[in-house]
């Protein structure tokens, strides 16, 4: 079998780390198999500036630097979206790789499966089949449409299954786990190193504290939700349990634009680390969340969550108590918080057995071997 060719297309810095779970597993099959190398090109499409994804953010986490930044920066998403498509387009002229692989529901991903579709390149989608059924959002049209016109689709749960089967995709399915666990479980030794001392830092205790984060545009653009996350902050931050939160800059600049400030006891800090955000997970008594991946994160913590949304793609979280949905209105807020700290939920295996990416690599392996023995059969 000759070598398998992957053009890895990745647009923010959630993206690198689930990647890098995949490139470590591209490196353990180089070592066992010298014989059928894989050559992995990852290409940084710039989508997202990220002050914290400097030369320390690689380092820390073992992560791969990306082969080629492609500096799209940002703009409207129909700007944003055809810039990167076509950076990425020249790149697969260049390279003609095997396979194009894409993360998520960025407008990085859609823009590397189209391009990768339009020249005949199969595509290969990691976090396959997610939905919230909420087409106002860009990240649903970003999965979707990803979704369509890949051929080999990584489902991370059996929802994800169900709603593709849903959609009449069937063929290219694979229920191989979440990549987000296998970072999990790779980085809770380097997390636990330094807990004592991010804790003391912030002068907090475990469970002593809830941690939020606020960043999606349906809440920082819609002056209403804003007001209400915050009023509810307030309601639930003391002296004794502050409300810590991780202060996105979309965030930051929404509130000085309503001349919000922060309500006593809710401590805004700047962005935090990977590792250090996993220590605050890990020890929150309870978290409140707009972001996808820090609902399943705390899942892997066994941390009780309650969503500032009105949907969420990880509606397994919401079966058995583990995460509470409670938009963005105060009263309903703050009942959620009382209710997930009275829970005793069953934290249930849901994620895979950490071994998601050499599930996706013997995936691409397989495919691979299939295709160069039909080639030479022809």
């Amino acid at each position: 079998m000759s070598k398998l060719n992957i053009v890895t297309i990745v647009g923010a810095r959630p993206q690198f780390i689930k990647a890098a779970a995949v490139s470590r597993a591209v490196a353990s099959h180089n070592n066992g198999t010298p014989a059928a190398p894989i050559v992995e090109k990852i290409v940084h499409t710039g989508q997202h500036y990220d002050e914290n994804m400097s030369q320390v953010f690689f380092d820390q986490l073992d992560i791969p630097r990306p082969h080629l930044n492609l500096d799209i920066g940002s703009g409207t998403h129909g700007a944003q979206t055809g810039r990167t498509l076509e950076a990425i387009e020249r790149v697969l002229l260049d390279d003609r790789p095997d396979w194009c692989l894409v993360y998520g529901d960025t407008n990085s991903t859609l823009a590397g499966a189209l391009a990768a579709a339009k020249l005949h390149v199969p595509v290969a989608h990691v976090e396959a089949g997610l939905r919230s059924f909420n087409r106002l959002m860009p990240e649903e049209v970003n999965r979707v449409l990803t979704d369509h016109v890949s051929d080999l689709l990584f489902c991370p749960t059996d929802a994800a299954v169900t709603n593709l089967a849903d959609e009449g995709i069937a063929r290219g399915v694979c229920r191989v786990g979440d990549v987000m666990y296998d970072c999990a479980l790779h980085y809770a030794a380097k997390a636990e190193a330094i807990e004592d001392e991010v804790l003391a830092t912030l002068g907090l205790r475990p469970k002593g504290f809830f941690l939020a984060t606020v960043h999606r545009a349906e809440n920082t653009d819609d002056p209403e939700r804003l007001r209400g996350i915050f009023a509810a902050f307030e309601q639930i931050a003391t002296p004794q349990r502050p409300v810590v939160l991780p202060l996105h800059p979309r965030t930051r600049n929404r509130l000085e634009q309503e001349g919000l400030d922060a309500p006593d006891h809710v401590r805004c800090v700047e962005p935090v680390p990977y590792l250090e955000m996993v220590c605050l997970e890990k020890n929150a008594a309870v978290i409140l969340t707009d972001s996808g991946g820090v609902q399943k994160e705390a899942y892997f913590y066994r941390v009780p969550c309650v969503t500032l949304r009105d949907e969420t793609e990880w509606v397994e979280t919401t079966r058995n108590g583990c995460n509470r949905l409670a938009g963005a209105e105060p009263a309903r807020i703050v009942e959620a918080v009382a209710a997930a700290e009275g829970a005793q939920p069953e934290w249930l295996p849901m994620y895979g057995g950490g071994a998601a990416s050499d599930e996706i690599i013997a995936m691409l392996l397989n495919t691979h071997k299939a295709t160069c023995a039909d080639g030479e059969g022809m």
